[in-house]
């Protein structure tokens, strides 16, 4: 998914920015800054942050190292490790803290979930910051991370992820299903027992009737997904070829006496309960309109509901009063009464109002130049996760100059990833990297075609090799723009990014758009977007999820703010190797694993997109807030951290 950060979202994952929703789609204006070139180098010295936009200190700190214990991938599996799904190694066991930064000592392992036995008291408010709101809050077309951490208290698929702290949190367990079904007819067929007794909160019964509803809303509002979890459903090709007609004829049966539901697919899918397990897939009221909600809360089954929302101000969420625990592992009850996300203050007002009390979270992470301040007078309220994430500049491979691969491995050659990390706070907070696929992840290989010297991963970017690819493609002098989002460290990188191209030869120039739409503007080509920057998290742990989703064919959306395939990239030779690689998920694991390795080097060699670097999460609380648990799948599980 994408994020919505100082970034996800619609946009979960991001893993960035916005729900998919159109523009028009929210109150309040659209702000775009445009920025005159200025070297990077004012944003790279001694690994100081940008300075000229902060608001509380009166100069800028450096930022020294942060002292983590374990490495960050001590769990995951190496590239011989090869798994398609379900990928324990991923658990973010070596959670770690902040401490002694100046002096670099080691650190002890930082835990926040509360002791075994402890318990703590339902009630009062937990206080949560953005800097914007994520766009729409209809689960079945947002696709933000921002969003999908409510959605997942908000809403109940007929599976989910586990709701743990540990590397469980990647196994699908049942939610509304009574249990997970056995596949049958060789993989291509799950019945699925609903619960009896669900209400939604509105009051309304969940029935087998939903559930098919929810399926075909899917298609019928042309969810993000739709074209890529879903498309594998008997009847989804006519689906998505007429929305408003779906009916998703054979591919979901019901039987509202035997309270059964039945899915049909037209392939094998060892993914499919991972895909279902998502938001996008959440049971719904078969009344809820075909459109996109927008602001309008749509009734959920989850512990919490949305009171009111308005995108330039705040999200309210209160308990559910029909809300019964059915499943601890699927959807516990959750501690604070309300849950306020509020929106509007920058990041550095944001740390302030944690330091004050004022706040009990921020979603964006706090500016670099704060963070020696956090890790030294704050260590036991922060936290740093390694992210199956990545950022990335994907490039339109429809527009000139970067319809013209030379150009797009140029700008991949040219990038010095070790400066961009810089300007997302050092080297304990990302790692360079110029491949799809994040380390430890599924299939990945370390790859990396553009590095100065050659080798499997990134050392220094090389220039000349880059301007020599330019000069080939006769494309110097052609104006570029680069779209970021309007925060401290996307206009950062998005300067970074001009600075590269005016060193090519291209007239380039930053348009920072306000955070609450960029990631449906760059989608939509009707923006003429040429190249952006952008976030991707993980749904779920499977290469598909990154490759599939990012880069296929099927997730070209033309004119479309859902549309996740932003580069506009389509190679049929390399969507038939996705799909093989697909189908042999559950016959032949091992072989799969292989191809997705393929095909994520394939891709990195297409050059849709410059990977820039996988970050990790910085996670600042205020004092007041307990049981603190950190999921791998769903980053922080608010339901379950109460208030003191």
């Amino acid at each position: 998914m994408a994020r919505h950060f100082c970034s996800e979202i619609p946009h979960m994952r991001n893993k960035q920015t916005t729900g998919a929703v159109p523009a028009h789609g929210l109150s309040g204006p659209i702000t775009i800054h445009s920025y005159t070139a200025r070297k990077a180098h004012r944003y790279l010295q001694g690994s100081r942050a940008v300075c000229e936009r902060r608001v509380r200190h009166s100069r800028c700190s450096e930022l020294p190292l942060l002292a983590l214990t374990g490495h960050d991938n001590e769990a995951a599996p190496g590239k011989n490790a090869r798994r398609t799904h379900i990928n324990r190694g991923m658990g973010m066991k070596n959670r770690t803290s902040f401490a002694a930064l100046t002096s670099g000592i080691a650190l002890a392992v930082f835990a926040t979930a509360a002791p075994a036995g402890a318990q703590g008291t339902p009630g009062g408010t937990l206080r949560l910051l953005a800097k914007a709101a994520a766009g729409t809050i209809d689960p079945h077309i947002n696709y933000t991370l921002q969003y999908f951490q409510i959605n997942y208290i908000l809403y109940d698929g007929l599976v989910t992820f586990k709701k743990a702290g540990d590397e469980t949190g990647f196994d699908v367990v049942a939610d509304l299903a009574e249990t997970l079904p056995e596949p049958e007819d060789g993989g291509k067929t799950y019945t699925f027992q609903l619960r009896k007794g669900l209400k939604f909160a509105d009051g309304s019964d969940v029935t087998p009737e939903d559930v098919l509803a929810s399926f075909q809303r899917i298609f019928k509002v042309s969810g993000p997904t739709a074209g890529t979890f879903y498309n594998g459903i008997v009847g989804a090709d006519e689906c998505l070829a007429a929305p408003a007609d779906c009916t998703l004829d054979g591919g979901v049966v019901i039987d509202e006496e035997a309270f059964t539901i039945t899915i049909n697919l037209t392939e094998p899918d060892g993914e499919f309960l991972q895909k279902i397990a998502i938001p996008h897939a959440a049971i719904l009221p078969a009344e809820t309109p075909i459109k996109d909600m927008g602001t309008e809360p749509v009734p959920g089954t989850g512990p919490y509901m949305i009171e009111s929302y308005n995108p330039n101000e705040r999200l309210k969420m209160v308990r559910n009063p029909h809300f019964e625990e059915w499943s601890a592992e699927a959807q516990p009850a959750g501690y604070p009464d309300e849950i306020d996300y509020d929106f509007g203050l920058t990041e550095e007002a944001a740390v302030t109002a944690i330091q004050n009390g004022q706040a009990d979270w921020m979603f964006d992470p706090p500016p670099p130049d704060r963070l020696a301040e956090i890790g030294t007078t704050y260590a036991d309220q922060a936290s740093v996760h390694p992210l199956t994430a990545m950022w990335y500049a994907p490039m339109n491979t429809n527009l000139a100059p970067f319809d013209d691969v030379r150009v797009r491995q140029a700008v991949n050659y040219a990038i010095d990833r070790s400066a961009v990390v810089k300007l997302f706070g050092g080297s304990n907070l990302a790692q360079p990297a110029c491949q799809i696929l994040p380390p430890g992840f599924p299939s990945y290989e370390p790859y990396c075609p553009y590095t100065a010297g050659g080798g499997d991963t990134w050392s220094a970017p090389d220039m000349e090799k880059a301007k020599a690819l330019v000069a080939e493609s006769g494309t110097a002098g052609q104006e570029v723009t680069i779209i970021a989002e309007d925060n401290t460290v996307s206009r950062a990188i998005g300067v970074y990014l001009q600075d590269v191209l005016n060193e090519l030869g291209y007239e380039a120039k930053v348009q920072a758009i306000s955070q609450n739409i960029q990631f449906t503007y760059i989608q939509n080509t009707n923006n003429n977007v040429q190249i952006s920057i952008s976030q991707w998290f993980q749904d779920y742990p499977s290469p598909s999820n990154f490759l599939q989703v990012l880069f296929s064919c099927a997730s070209f959306n033309p004119g479309s703010d859902a549309s996740v395939n932003i580069s506009g990239f389509c190679d049929e030779s390399i969507d038939a190797k996705m799909a093989e690689a697909a189908s042999l998920t559950l016959t032949d694991p091992e072989k799969s694993a292989e191809l997705w390795t393929e095909v994520d080097k394939a891709v990195t060699d297409a050059a849709p997109a410059a990977v820039l670097f996988t970050p990790k999460r910085v996670d600042f609380i205020s004092s007041r807030v307990k049981n603190f648990t950190f999921s791998p799948q769903f980053y922080w599980i608010m339901s379950q951290s109460w208030v003191e």
